[in-house]
């Protein structure tokens, strides 16, 4: 019988799906990178999912695999590896993904939300090593996040804790994937951060025509992200440092909400977008402790994930491990 050395870690996001696989110490020994197929509904994304798995039994053996743990957005109901209403997935409302890929592999699997999986990873290999309660906060696409008590992760009773990208700040704000107004998220996730600065732009046609996210967009104001906005600003271009100022103060004011309700310190910054400027953190713990109680305020920091874009592959894995 053939010693199982690894376990494959699936990371689901709206634009791709990241497999990894990672042995028992944490260590991502190899990962693929696909499409996610988000918006062509879920048997679409299921078969990009079962892709990577097979592209990895074939390479290394399924004898070998202890399992498959896959971090999906939306509400996870751990017990029966039910996926409800994630965000950006189009035509899904409620999944049995785990059923789904069992069709395809005899391997255990077991599924949880991406920002807890993301957590759980720092919790036992990142931060966690030094703080044994934090909040880990994923700013990418949108906004998620996980919370750590005493080195493991608060799920809630229906499996619902953490959703910090659905805090509201301004209960009249802009509508949300959610449906609601007002959440963070639809101040500052990617698509938020991407139209707000062509906003910006198309508003001062004369400074926009210097700018260098102009230039680094080649001229095409759709092809603006927050990569392309992060380089820009990297330059010194000003309305991109605007933009991302902006973004950082208004998530240290929902960050001051959680901590606040959570008797928590620690905030831990993970997703793509946490890659910003050191002054888009400045920003962030300015407002934060603008709004943290008193009390409180010195023990307060925010630190970027160790683990990066890997926490959500090591994170799955570790489900399984």
């Amino acid at each position: 019988m053939q010693k199982k050395t690894f376990a494959l870690g699936v990371d689901l996001g709206g634009t791709s799906i990241k497999t990894g696989v990672v042995d028992k110490s944490g260590k991502i020994l190899d990962q693929i990178s696909v499409d996610s197929k988000a918006s062509k509904g879920p048997p679409a994304v299921i078969q990009q999912i079962i892709f990577t798995i097979q592209h990895f039994m074939g390479k290394y053996g399924e004898p070998k695999c202890m399992g498959i743990g896959i971090g999906a957005p939306g509400v996870v109901s751990v017990e029966e590896g039910l996926v409800k209403h994630p965000p950006n997935f189009a035509k899904w409302e409620e999944v049995a993904l785990a059923k789904a890929v069992r069709k395809a592999t005899t391997l255990p699997i077991f599924v949880e939300n991406d920002a807890n999986v993301a957590a759980i990873a720092e919790a036992k290999y990142g931060v966690g090593i030094e703080h044994k309660d934090f909040l880990f906060v994923i700013w990418g696409s949108g906004v998620g996040g996980g919370i750590i008590f005493d080195r493991k992760i608060f799920r809630g009773p229906s499996g619902g804790a953490g959703e910090i990208g659905h805090v509201t700040i301004d209960y009249n704000g802009p509508v949300c994937n959610c449906g609601n107004r007002g959440c963070i998220e639809a101040y500052i996730g990617q698509r938020y951060l991407s139209e707000r600065t062509k906003e910006i732009l198309e508003s001062q046609p004369e400074d926009a025509t210097l700018s260098k996210i102009i230039r680094l967009a080649e001229g095409n104001l759709n092809k603006i992200d927050p990569y392309l906005i992060s380089m820009a600003a990297e330059q010194g271009d000003p309305i991109a440092r605007e933009v991302f100022e902006e973004a950082g103060k208004l998530l240290g004011y929902a960050l001051a909400s959680v901590l606040n309700i959570l008797d928590l310190r620690i905030v831990v910054m993970g997703g793509g977008v946490s890659a910003a400027p050191q002054y888009v953190y400045m920003e962030m713990e300015t407002s934060l402790c603008s709004r943290i109680l008193k009390p409180n305020r010195a023990a307060v920091h925010i630190v970027r994930s160790r683990l990066g874009n890997s926490a959500g592959m090591i994170g799955a894995a570790s489900l399984v491990m």
